[in-house]
Formats: structure tokens, C-alpha cells, sequence
């Protein structure tokens, strides 16, 4: 395979995982997460059990999760794309093994690194079934999803035909480190919210049950790891767990907006139309993920907003992993 074939492999596989990552984001928000009982297959089936004499079998096989189609079709379609995903990833591994033998400087140590991890969510996405939807689980599946999404970009990057050219910035290579770190640990606190179902602890913004600082238990907000066996679906944290998680994430969503506006800032006053494109792109990712945010709380987290939110955080993050791989030295 050329190079421009290789580029285009990889390119639609980020895309695919890019989808992966939405409809896994779907299928929680719209509370389908655990539509099938049972992993890989659904109440026994490779697809959803529909006809009559199948329903009855499957509901008798699991009479504690009555079959709704509905709920199973996104679970199962979800499934279906990670299946592909995974198969896509497969090939981008092999292929590239071959390919460094006649291209010395193919990588290979990524691709293999991404077949390991895609192997790794599939066992996170049995794990979030088998366990109930625990919040460590799911939490890790979401940013293993967003890893295999972000790695791939990175991967395509690294294999675009020409070699994309170092921006000479003195050294915003820092802020834009700086930057991705703090994109990582809010991307992690909007998991941990989501999947302790604590976007609407506080029910009203800027301040939350009207006041400033409400009543709040950090310790059992962030308990990792809790016992098994216990249905976690709709959540198990009481209101003070819940309003901590939600005001840590707002506190982080602040720190995002200095931080990684300042990268923004600071890249459309350098010199160079690519830079200034990337710092403006930044910026609009910013604001309108902070306003996304706003609007999960004020409409009371209607779907559409909620899987956008997602997915616009997933585009942030790549897009400042973008502004990174141009800056720091090591690619001049």
C-alpha cells in the first residue's frame, strides 16, 4: 500500500472511531446502555430478538431486563461499529508492519500500541455490561474511546504525505502542552459526571441550588471503586456526591476556558495563517463547548446537546493534540 493509501486508511479509521465514540455517548445519555444484557451478542442473539416466540425466550433467559428493542438496537448498533473499528485498526497494525520494511521510518509501534488498546475496550465494553454499568468502568471505556480516537488523529498526522512543517513559536510548545493537560482532565471529570449521572446536580447556573458553594461530600464523589453486584444504572451517589462531582466539573470547565483560551489567544497573534486558523478554530471549539455546557443545565440535559457536548469535546481535544504536534521541537 502507498503512502496516500495508507494516509486514507488511517484517516477513515479515526472517523469511524470518531462515530464510536458518538454512539457510545448516545446510547448512554439515552439510558440504552445496558439494552442487552448480555456481551457481544444481544438476550443470546447477534442481533436484537424481535419476533414473538424470540422475545418470550429472551425475557424468560433474563427476567430480571425485559427485552426493549429499541434501547438494544443502540447498544447493538454501537457494537457493530466498535466491532469494525477494532477489525479496521487490525489491518492498520499488519499493514503497517509490512510497510516498515521497505519504509524505515513507517511507524509501527503506534498501530500496535492501538490494536492493544482496541482489544482493551472491548473488554471495557463487557466489563460495563457484566458490572452494571460501575462508573470506574464506563468512565474508562468513554476515555479509552476518546484515546483510540485521539491516537489515530495523531497517527495520521505523523503519516500525511510531505510531512507536516514545524511552526516556529518560541515557546508556546509549553502552553500548548499545558493546554492538552487540561483538556485530559476536564474530557476525564465530564466522564466521571456523566456516568454518575450528575450533569443536573445542579439544576440552575452560575451558582447551583442558588447558592455559591452548596452542600458537598468530595469524599464519596470520587470513590473510584465501589462494590460489585450492584445495579449502577441512574446512579447510587447521594445529592452531596452528586453536586460535588457537578461543581468540580465546572471548576475545571473554568480553568479550560483560561487555560486553553490563552492557547487560543496566543496563537492568532503569532505570524502565519496556519497557526492563526488553528487559534481562531481553539477559540470557537472553546465557547461553544462552554455554551453547550450551559445549555445541558438551563434545558435540563436535553439528548441532542448532551451527545454534542461530547462530541465537541472529542474535536477540542484532537484539534489542541493537532496544535501540539505542530509546535513542539521534536517534529522541526
Amino acid at each position: 500500500m502507498g503512502a496516500r493509501g495508507y494516509f486514507l486508511l488511517v484517516a477513515f479509521t479515526a472517523l469511524l472511531a470518531f462515530c464510536v465514540v458518538m454512539l457510545g455517548a448516545y446510547t448512554r445519555l439515552s439510558d440504552a446502555g445496558l439494552g442487552c444484557p448480555d456481551w457481544p451478542g444481544c438476550y443470546g442473539h447477534l442481533t436484537v430478538p424481535e419476533q414473538r416466540h424470540e422475545v418470550d425466550a429472551a425475557n424468560v433467559a433474563f427476567p430480571e431486563r425485559a427485552v426493549e428493542a429499541p434501547k438494544a438496537w443502540k447498544e447493538m448498533v454501537h457494537r457493530y461499529f466498535a466491532g469494525t473499528l477494532g477489525l479496521s485498526i487490525l489491518a492498520i497494525a499488519v499493514i503497517s508492519i509490512k510497510r516498515r520494511r521497505a519504509h524505515p521510518s513507517q511507524p509501527v509501534a503506534l498501530p500496535i500500541f492501538l490494536l492493544l488498546l482496541v482489544l482493551f475496550q472491548a473488554a471495557l465494553g463487557m466489563w460495563t455490561v457484566t458490572l452494571l454499568l460501575k462508573p470506574a468502568i464506563v468512565a474508562a471505556h468513554l476515555l479509552g474511546g476518546l484515546a483510540t480516537f485521539a491516537l489515530l488523529v495523531l497517527l495520521a498526522l505523523r503519516s500525511w504525505p510531505g510531512r507536516l512543517r514545524h511552526w516556529e513559536t518560541g515557546s508556546r510548545w509549553l502552553l500548548a502542552g499545558l493546554a492538552l493537560l487540561t483538556v485530559v482532565a476536564q474530557v476525564t471529570l465530564g466522564g466521571w459526571t456523566s456516568t454518575n449521572y450528575a450533569a443536573l446536580a445542579c439544576p440552575d447556573f452560575p451558582t447551583c441550588h442558588g447558592v455559591w458553594w452548596p452542600k458537598m461530600d468530595f469524599g464519596d464523589a470520587f470513590r473510584v471503586w465501589r462494590g460489585t453486584g450492584v445495579n449502577y444504572e441512574y446512579g447510587v451517589l447521594d445529592t452531596p456526591a452528586r453536586t460535588a462531582v457537578h461543581v468540580s466539573h465546572r471548576i475545571g470547565a473554568l480553568l479550560t476556558l483560561l487555560v486553553v483560551g490563552w492557547l487560543s489567544i496566543s496563537l492568532l497573534r503569532r505570524r502565519g495563517r496556519d497557526g492563526v486558523g488553528a487559534g481562531a478554530f481553539v477559540g470557537a471549539l472553546l465557547l461553544t463547548q462552554i455554551g453547550l455546557g450551559i445549555s445541558n443545565v438551563l434545558f435540563h440535559l436535553p439528548l441532542l446537546v448532551a451527545v454534542l457536548h461530547n462530541a465537541v469535546a472529542a474535536l477540542l481535544l484532537v484539534t489542541v493534540l493537532y496544535v501540539n504536534y505542530r509546535l513542539w521541537p521534536r517534529h522541526s
